[in-house]
């Protein structure tokens, strides 16, 4: 909460700003390409790395595929995943995201400016329907991101299982699967602190179709989250003081 309002006292004068030509992006969204409103989000996640006092650590850029149509499986820790990966990635994106959020104020038009697909976690019809329509999506050069885990992890650096049907889409779309391992992300609203903190995104060696043809979605989901997992454990700092200032 103490970053969250400092983030906002220090942007304060931009808020009028972002929230109208948010809104404008959200409303007349097919008026825009991708590229202009994904530019747009990419700036809020700027400032809100700036006025946070967060460093951004960005490694493995050169692993981003050359061409879209990909799909972007990260570990999740908290609100501020998806603006970290926002920076991380010039290419823009879109995302799967849970239907409670749907109404949330600034969430909404984010997702909107996006043509982000919620999905309604208890409706198995339309979760197929969200499966089909993410690959269809993605064959036609759209890229997608998903938290195969399902829910944050409430752990810091530790992982949750990873769900194998969220790889049902990359299966059909025949599509690249990006691993992205974030470090310490859960410290930006998590941790009772304003000091300065540092996110790492590293963005891991995709999966080609060819590498993962053969597997079932939970064979995948499996190597997804140990290439994550190995990456975490290799660059995170000791548990105990990852949780030092304590968490919400």
């Amino acid at each position: 909460m103490k970053r969250i309002i400092l983030i906002i006292l220090r942007n304060l004068y931009r808020i009028p700003f972002i929230w109208f030509k948010l809104c404008h992006y959200a409303k007349h969204s097919d008026r825009y390409s991708e590229k202009q409103k994904y530019s747009f989000i990419r700036k809020i996640a700027r400032w809100m790395v700036n006025g946070g006092r967060i460093t951004l650590e960005v490694y493995g850029a050169e692993h981003i595929p050359q061409e879209s149509g990909f799909m972007i499986f990260p570990n999740h820790q908290g609100l501020f995943d998806g603006f970290a990966i926002v920076q991380a990635l010039e290419v823009p994106f879109s995302t799967v995201y849970k239907k409670e959020l749907e109404n949330v104020p600034f969430m909404k038009q984010v997702f909107s400016c996006v043509k982000a697909i919620p999905l309604n976690r208890e409706d198995i019809r339309q979760g197929l329907e969200v499966i089909n329509k993410v690959a269809d999506e993605v064959k036609e050069g759209r890229n997608f991101m998903i938290f195969s885990e399902g829910t944050r992890s409430k752990n810091g650096n530790q992982l949750l299982d990873f769900k194998g049907g969220s790889f049902k889409s990359a299966i059909k779309a025949k599509c690249p699967i990006m691993p992205i391992a974030l470090i310490d992300s859960y410290k930006v609203f998590d941790v009772h602190s304003i000091k300065r903190i540092t996110v790492q995104v590293h963005l891991l060696e995709p999966l080609q179709y060819e590498d993962y043809k053969e597997m079932k979605a939970a064979q995948i989901a499996s190597v997804v989250k140990e290439s994550i997992e190995k990456t975490v454990e290799k660059h995170s700092q000791n548990e105990s003081k990852n949780l030092e200032d304590g968490r919400i």
